[in-house]
């Protein structure tokens, strides 16, 4: 897929901003930049660029160079530290909802407020209900449930019944569902052309009715996340490394990274961070933004690959405010920014 410029991104961002201004709902936005020179420009050129050399690759010949398709537990292993957040009862028990005809439907979400909104709802509609939005780990589900036995058998419980009652049922849809911004920001780069960006400089910036037109061509004419649910968008800038140091006591190189964001503006604002402490000659670089569904991105990973997928790491969306109904559960999933450190700048 040809890469995005960082213009149309930050275009894309703008008329998302305008049209929630002007009225048209989204749900509140969970992207913020995070400080720090944790990230780098490699200068060698290829996906990763430094040092590391992964213990799983074989080589084909003197210059391919193939890595070995990544196992289930290896990819579980990957998701473990992105949270999701769904509604439960007091005992973490999932509420199973049934939003169109007889369609047996759980749902999970990547934004903790679509999560609290639900929550919101049906407490409204269920004051008996003890409900509250627990925190999942996608790598625990990916496989089990997301794309597990859809004839898997089920037991349901209704409202205030005693233990142990209910009936067993088959043929539950589990569902993960993005958040709306960054769902309709993949639509609009994928429908945005660079005439539209021409006549947006001409008109000297983005107005409230050019980012209506923009989102209306989105949500008709993409060709890909055309769905509400299980169409997960994944971003990342090629140009951008970051280090993860070796544990303490233990003597190796650092492993350079590439990083893929949930979150569209969390990207664009560390990139951002970034530039303004990079080094004078790399001040010009025009980031190249790509963009990809997780789907997909498993299913690569699940090849052997001239890419090594294990040295890809999934940012989550950056955590809600310590107000946040969810604060407690978020906190008890690992930051995997905790462990980097310090910029690199590709081969030394």
């Amino acid at each position: 897929m040809k890469p995005f410029s960082l213009s149309t991104v930050v275009l894309i961002l703008s008329s998302l901003s305008l049209s929630a201004s002007a009225g048209v709902s989204f749900s509140q936005s969970l992207g913020v930049s995070r400080s720090g020179s944790v990230f780098g420009i490699p200068r060698g050129g290829g996906l990763f660029g430094g040092k590391d050399e992964s213990k799983k690759e074989t080589t084909v010949d003197e210059e391919t160079k193939k890595y070995a398709a990544m196992t289930q537990e290896e990819i579980e292993e990957w998701l473990e530290h992105v949270p999701v957040f769904a509604v439960t009862d007091s005992n973490g028990a999932g509420v199973v909802l049934k939003p169109e005809n007889d369609t047996s439907v759980f749902y999970f979400f990547l934004n903790p407020m679509q999560a609290n909104a639900t929550l919101t709802q049906l407490k409204g509609a269920n004051d008996e209900m003890d409900l509250k939005v627990s925190a999942f780990s996608l790598g625990k589900i990916w496989f089990n449930l997301l794309n597990g036995d859809p004839e898997r058998e089920v037991k349901l419980t209704s409202p205030g019944a005693e233990d142990g009652e209910g009936e067993t049922t088959k043929g539950v849809e589990y569902r993960l569902v993005p958040d709306t911004r960054d769902l309709l920001g993949a639509r609009m780069l994928l429908t945005m052309t660079p005439e539209d960006g021409e006549a947006m400089k001409e008109s000297g910036g983005m107005t409230p009715e050019m980012a209506q037109a923009a989102i209306k061509k989105a949500m008709e004419d993409s060709p890909k996340f055309k769905s509400t649910y299980n169409e997960i968008p994944v971003f990342t800038i090629a140009q951008m490394r970051m280090q993860k140091q070796p544990s303490e006591g233990e003597e190796s190189e650092p492993i350079t990274l590439l990083p893929m964001y949930f979150s569209m503006q969390n990207m664009v604002g560390t990139w951002q961070e970034f530039m303004k402490q990079a080094p004078t000659d790399v001040q010009g670089v025009e980031p190249a933004i790509n963009l990809m569904s997780l789907k997909d991105l498993v299913e690569m990973m699940q090849k052997e690959s001239e890419i090594d997928w294990r040295h890809v790491v999934l940012v989550p969306p950056a955590p809600v405010g310590a107000d946040s109904e969810t604060s407690a559960s978020t906190a008890t999933v690992a930051d995997p920014m905790a462990q980097m450190g310090g910029a690199t700048l590709g081969d030394e």
